[in-house]
């Protein structure tokens, strides 16, 4: 089985990618997340597919997984991420190990950035080279999947294991919250923002979206708006919205 986390759709289009190649089931760990679902699953193999939220698996998704029972042997992690995963593949292991799964590796693909809290989103064209660029990662990680191997390990050097053990903390602490969010009055209160958002963070009010303190920062609510209505704070004016549209 496949399961999926994703708030842009990078996760989900390169899940369904190896769907593709190894003919396993998929799941949609989000609908499950925002329906507090943690039924058992049994499966010969589970592969979790996630984006890097500040170079390690999202917290959610973590926390997801711990709560979740599994009857299940070997667990592949595949990390999408515009620019590196750090030592993610440490905090994997850890949860192999309280879920005693055996750890079978974790892959890096890089996707478009959609990050637009704090970086820039390439428009669409430029987000399609980068998709199609990492086609070659994803068909091997599906393979290597398909045939039951492990992933080789990435790199891990002093910077990775600054970035997921120090500065991590520090960029949920400082960063992952949701005051910034708001509603321009372009606004037509359709709703599409509370419907996606996994942690139920997200409220109308008077026909406009109201957010909670409860936010993972997936950037659903303000990449899907259909008018472009959401902005976080100064950060996100003027940037292009980011959806994984293959």
């Amino acid at each position: 089985m496949i399961i999926f986390f994703s708030g842009t759709g990078n996760s989900e289009y390169v899940a369904k990618r190896i769907s593709a190649i190894t003919g396993d089931e998929i799941a949609d760990m989000n609908i499950r997340i925002k329906n507090d679902n943690f039924d058992k699953i049994k499966a010969d193999r589970i592969v979790f597919v996630a984006p890097t939220y500040g170079w390690r698996m999202p917290r959610i998704v973590s926390d997801w997984i711990s709560r979740t029972k599994f009857e299940c042997k070997k667990v592949w992690f595949v990390m999408t991420c515009g620019g590196e995963i750090g030592n993610a593949p440490k905090y994997n292991m850890k949860i192999c190990e309280q879920k005693n799964f055996k750890y079978m590796g974790t892959a890096q693909i890089l996707m478009p950035e959609n990050y637009i809290a704090m970086f820039d989103a390439p428009n669409w064209d430029e987000a399609e080279k980068i998709i199609d660029k990492a086609e070659p990662d994803i068909q091997k990680a599906g393979e290597q999947i398909k045939n039951d191997c492990e992933f080789f390990a990435p790199r891990n050097n002093l910077y990775d294991k600054t970035m997921s053990d120090i500065v991590n903390p520090i960029f949920y602490k400082f960063c992952i919250k949701a005051e910034a969010f708001y509603a321009k009055e372009s606004c037509i209160g359709c709703g599409k923002c509370v419907a996606l958002c996994p942690m139920n963070n997200i409220e109308l009010k008077n026909g406009k979206p109201i957010w909670g303190r409860e936010c993972t920062h997936c950037m659903a609510c303000i990449c899907h708006c259909p008018t472009e209505s959401i902005e976080y704070g100064k950060k996100s004016v003027g940037k292009p919205r980011y959806i994984c549209k293959k």
